[in-house]
């Protein structure tokens, strides 16, 4: 088997062994040794091992929450060109996923005598100082919605100064890159990017890397509390094991449900499960922090880490927008989501 075989067909112990020999690596580095690991290569959400691309954005999301915002972007680039039926040829490229649309920094294709084009600001793109391409959210001259391949190591194209200001998050290096005519690759359509079966694949597995992490937290109070009798700690467990159980069996459906109809309408089940992993990573960090105390916040780097950065990730869930598109959802359907 070639060492750049698709993840998919390669044991899962590739990843793992390539999280453990990163150390403490910075995340660009990291995601780097990762891509040339092949460890990258994850199975395409809807090809039959949802689940298994769900575990192993999982395992990254244990390992650091700021490699797993380049890796998920990363791996949701990959899928989004083979979506478009864009051929993945450079399996040496660090991709990064920047679709967050801020008001006043929108991004233009345009169409010229040499081609397509971007130009204007991009806030939001996590990793771009490691990465060389990008899958981007941009408007055409009518107004119209839509999504571009760009490679980043071109003239044209200038890194900002980062304003983060957060702790949380704060190695995902996300900052603002301008574009001045930088070519470009228009993937799909108008509307490509949310209208395609996989926008809602994405979604969900964005909550596989929140779930990891709070697993992560859960592992480390299971662990604290071995051979421990202390009732209320053991009940801080207890909350956190039935929260983290129920997301798990709601991903493990949605993932089957995704795999036997990969072209249908995903919103709900990637909705459910995004709002399942929410209130169960709210809910966990919450308990661990009642069970272990200020000590593991302060004194251990990994844990400190997850307490600073999952809520700030986490609020990439839009809340009660979400539970109310949810709720129409489920008020306008036939049997109720919850029927045994």
């Amino acid at each position: 088997m070639s060492d750049r075989a698709p993840f998919s067909q390669s044991s899962p112990s590739r990843l793992r062994a390539s999280l453990r020999a990163l150390g403490d690596t910075a995340p660009a580095a990291a995601l780097r040794q990762l891509v040339d690991a092949g460890a990258d290569r994850l199975p395409l959400p809807g090809h039959g091992a949802t689940l298994a691309r769900w575990r192993a954005l999982a395992e990254v999301g244990a390992h650091d929450l700021s490699l797993a915002k380049l890796f998920e972007g990363h791996t949701d680039a990959l899928a989004i060109l083979h979506e478009a039926g864009v051929q993945d040829e450079d399996r040496t490229a660090v991709w990064g996923t920047w679709c967050a649309e801020a008001p006043d920094a929108r991004l233009r294709l345009e169409h010229g005598p040499g081609g397509w084009t971007l130009s204007g600001r991009k806030a939001w793109c996590s990793g771009a100082r490691g990465a060389t391409h990008a899958v981007v959210s941009c408007w055409d001259g009518d107004g119209q919605a839509m999504l571009a391949a760009v490679d980043l190591r071109q003239s044209g194209i200038a890194l900002a100064d980062g304003a983060w200001q957060a702790l949380g998050m704060r190695d995902s290096g996300s900052i603002d890159v301008h574009f001045e005519r930088a070519t470009a690759q228009p993937l799909g359509g108008p509307d490509f990017y949310v209208r395609r079966a996989g926008f809602w694949h994405g979604g969900a597995g964005v909550a596989a890397v929140w779930f990891g992490a709070a697993a992560a937290l859960a592992d480390a109070l299971r662990a604290r509390l071995a051979g421990q009798a202390d009732p209320h700690r053991l009940a801080q467990l207890g909350e956190v094991s039935v929260a983290l159980a129920g997301s798990a069996a709601l991903m493990r459906e949605a993932a089957a449900a995704i795999d036997r109809a990969p072209d249908a309408d995903a919103m709900l089940a990637a909705l459910s499960v995004r709002l399942s992993v929410e209130a169960a990573a709210t809910a966990t960090l919450a308990a661990v922090g009642r069970a272990l105390g200020p000590g593991p916040m302060c004194k251990d780097a990994a844990m400190a880490r997850r307490f600073a950065d999952l809520p700030v990730f986490m609020r990439q869930s839009h809340a009660e927008r979400d539970q109310e598109a949810v709720g129409r959802i489920v008020a306008a359907g036939g049997e109720a989501p919850w029927t045994l």
